[in-house]
């Protein structure tokens, strides 16, 4: 029996039984469940069916039912240490399993009535929910100990899994008590612990994904072989908006093991019973494309177009003061471009998807990241109702956005092919590398020009920042967020600057004669803006001869968490003390800081690098200073800042699309280069102590590298750097 029929056979049994396990519904869950179950108000066990968050076996197991995708950085862990936390359970007994896509139950409530993982929210805004969740099932499993000993439940505790009554001498194992805990009333209120009991939250804690994927068990899309299930690769047109004229598939029938070719809105589709010959068959076809109304510019004439655009001024963002006024009445003012380009995921596993029809709908196993929409696209497609459309959500082999596909592409595109066999087998679709880096969707290229102006006393009094570049948020789930004109991730990290400049704008130009696809990418908006305003910052501050960190806090006054990690990172980084001689000879040294706030985390970077004589540049070690609240599992944060900083460099360093009349130059790794690991730099990772609320990690630590890398290049050599990536920049 396969792996997928086990899986699903055990979500059958869990809805099915009753009385084996506790469950929890919340009131605003209540009335639905007794509706879709048939429950009665007399306390028909049927009421308790699976809850949303946690289920608790009779062999004693904690099932935390996890709404967000675990792509890698650690969300299945922090989901379930919250639940366990507040219920005392022990952490050998804790299990995760992935929530069906149902926002009704399931929704990100950072998003409103949708189901999805993404702009690191997902322990954020499921910790005041989970934390109810386990401490509402403690408070029913100890009235049910207090109900079978005869006792009080103020004199019951609840230890590492088990319920004891002291003076009795009684106890018992969650398990033991989850059927006569499942037949008592859910109560409308209970108490959740302070931080200082806290027992498992800000401690180091193992994984929950770790024992899987180290033993290979842990399931990932490749890993789902259906019976009769046909692989598919697509031919997709080398230029964006060029489409498919006619092809000649005779010599990829001839293929061995190739079985179908069809054409779908995206391409040709080759299905074969494995990749490689999928892959094969995909080489033989031939092809004519129609690129009439394919986009034809380069990098570097999309680059010129944008400047014009930044020649006059945009759309207001954000204004306070008369910035302009200002500008041209001050005498020492201080004017730069920056230059960020496109960008690839690159995540680990290229996308992927399987999908099965069958008479009582659609079936989809996939890492899935936007499951009430990929659900919605799904049905609308098929002509379902969304309820037909059953997501298996698997692990994901990393994602930085490119799994919350708008337009869902890859998922349709899967679709399609299943449509076109008319759903006689289900298939799973393959993108290869080369299909991720010339097909997929990227982080935008952006032009941004800023303007400032500095007082006799090397004050800054005057700021304009001007950005031109496409929205991400246009045609997808989260239109709805462009107000007038003004797409708030493409300003996000700019707009909301938060040094104290009386006279300030933002402006931003938006074309829409651009033909590349765009997605967020790790940090999205924020990416592109922390680069641009952190080094123009540190340029303002060596024009005012004031030292680049002191300067700074000057204008953090009214930001103390800004201020917070800022003071953290330069002093754990020796700010101001001698950096070491290089060892190579006629190598240059330098230390820089940057300092930035997205998804309500704070970040703080000093980077020290050394820049060789022949115009290499190598990034020696990053102190790194983070305030995002509670640290559920200061481990996974720790991981998710030395994760973000090896992807932050690998862009800061070479990360590039380049365009040529209109085609994607890169294809794999040999042209989109990764950072290798002897070229990761030493990372120290300082967690602000904090009882705030939980905020993003997987993210915030990436805006910052970049400019405080360049701002140590700038250290070391007196040269600015305002375009990315580094690589090439300062050869001799």
């Amino acid at each position: 029996m396969t792996r997928y029929i086990e899986n699903a056979s055990r979500r059958r049994f869990l809805k099915g039984s009753a009385g084996l396990t506790l469950a929890l519904y919340f009131p605003w869950q209540m009335a639905a469940a007794a509706e879709s179950s048939g429950s009665t108000e007399d306390g028909d066990s049927q009421a308790f069916e699976p809850n949303a968050f946690l289920r608790i076996d009779e062999d004693n197991k904690v099932t935390v039912i996890a709404k967000h995708l675990e792509m890698g950085q650690g969300t299945y862990t922090g989901l379930a240490t919250i639940v366990a936390e507040e219920l005392d359970a022990d952490w050998s007994q804790v299990q995760v399993e992935s929530a069906p896509a149902d926002a009704s139950r399931y929704n990100n409530l950072h998003w409103g009535p949708n189901q999805g993982t993404g702009g690191s929210s997902a322990i954020a805004n499921s910790w005041q929910q989970l934390r109810e969740a386990g401490a509402t099932a403690r408070a029913m499993l100890v009235a049910a100990a207090a109900q079978q000993w005869e006792v009080s439940a103020a004199e019951i505790v609840v230890e590492s899994g088990v319920v004891k009554h002291e003076a009795s001498g009684n106890e018992a194992s969650l398990g033991e008590l989850a059927r006569a805990a499942a037949e008592l009333p859910v109560p409308d209120e209970v108490t959740l612990k302070e931080p200082a009991n806290f027992t498992l939250i800000g401690r180091h804690i193992q994984r929950q994904d770790s024992p899987d994927k180290t033993t290979g068990q842990a399931m990932f899309t490749q890993d789902i072989h259906l019976p009769d299930m046909l692989t598919a690769v697509v031919a997709h047109p080398p230029r964006f908006g060029a489409r498919l004229s006619s092809f000649d598939d005779a010599e990829a029938r001839q293929v061995k093991g190739v079985v179908e070719v069809v054409e779908i809105p995206s391409g040709v589709a080759v299905l074969a019973k494995d990749t490689w010959s999928a892959r094969q068959g995909r080489e033989a076809l031939s092809i004519e494309w129609d690129e009439s109304g394919a986009f034809t510019l380069g990098t570097e004439e999309i680059f010129e177009r944008y400047r014009e655009l930044a020649e006059s001024a945009g759309t207001v963002a954000e204004q306070r003061g008369d910035a302009d006024a200002v500008l041209a009445e001050t005498e020492h003012t201080l004017e730069a471009a920056y230059d960020l380009p496109y960008l690839a995921h690159a995540a680990m596993e290229p996308l992927n998807c399987v999908i099965q029809l069958s008479e009582e709908g659609c079936e989809v196993w996939n890492g899935d990241q936007m499951q009430t929409y990929d659900q919605s696209v799904l049905a609308e497609l098929f002509d379902l109702s969304p309820e037909q459309v059953r997501i298996n959500t698997l692990y994901a082999g990393g994602s930085f956005g490119r799994r919350a596909a708008k337009g869902a592409d890859y998922i349709v595109e899967a679709a399609h092919i299943v449509k076109a066999i008319d759903g006689r087998v289900p298939v799973k679709l393959v993108w290869l590398r080369e299909d991720d880096m010339r097909a997929g969707n990227y982080r935008p290229l952006f032009h941004h020009r800023l303007w400032a102006g500095l007082d006799e006393q090397g004050q800054l009094v005057a700021w304009r920042h001007r950005l031109v570049g496409q929205s991400v948020a246009e045609g997808s789930p989260f239109e709805a967020m462009i107000q007038d004109g003004i797409d708030p991730t493409s300003v996000e990290g700019a707009s909301n600057l938060p040094y104290a400049i009386a006279n300030f704008q933002v402006e931003l130009h938006t074309p829409s004669d651009i033909g590349v696809p765009v997605q967020w990418w790790r940090s999205v908006g924020s990416s592109h803006t922390a680069f641009s305003t952190e080094c123009f910052i540190d340029e303002l501050a060596s024009e005012a001869e004031k030292d680049p960190v002191a300067w700074r806090l000057e204008m953090l006054a009214d930001h103390p968490r800004h201020a917070g990690v800022l003071e953290l990172a330069a002093e754990r980084a020796g700010w101001g003390q001698p950096l070491a001689d290089a060892d190579d000879e006629g190598a240059l040294r330098g230390r820089g800081v940057a300092v930035h706030e997205s998804f309500n985390s704070w970040v703080a970077q000093v980077a020290e690098v050394t820049v060789q004589s022949n115009g290499n540049v190598r990034v020696d070690r990053v102190v790194c200073a983070v305030d995002c609240g509670i640290a559920v599992n200061p481990d996974v944060v720790k991981a998710q800042v030395e994760g973000s900083i090896g992807f932050a460099l690998t862009a800061a360093l070479y990360g590039e699309i380049r365009l040529t009349e209109g085609r994607v130059e890169q294809s794999n790794f040999h042209d989109y280069q990764p950072l290798r690991i002897g070229a990761m730099p030493a990372i120290e990772v300082h967690i602000v102590t904090s009882v705030e609320a939980p905020s993003g990690i997987g993210e915030p630590p990436v805006p910052p590298l970049a400019p405080a890398v360049t701002n140590a290049i700038f250290a070391a050599t007196g040269k600015r750097i305002r375009r990315l990536p580094i690589a090439d920049q300062l050869a001799s």
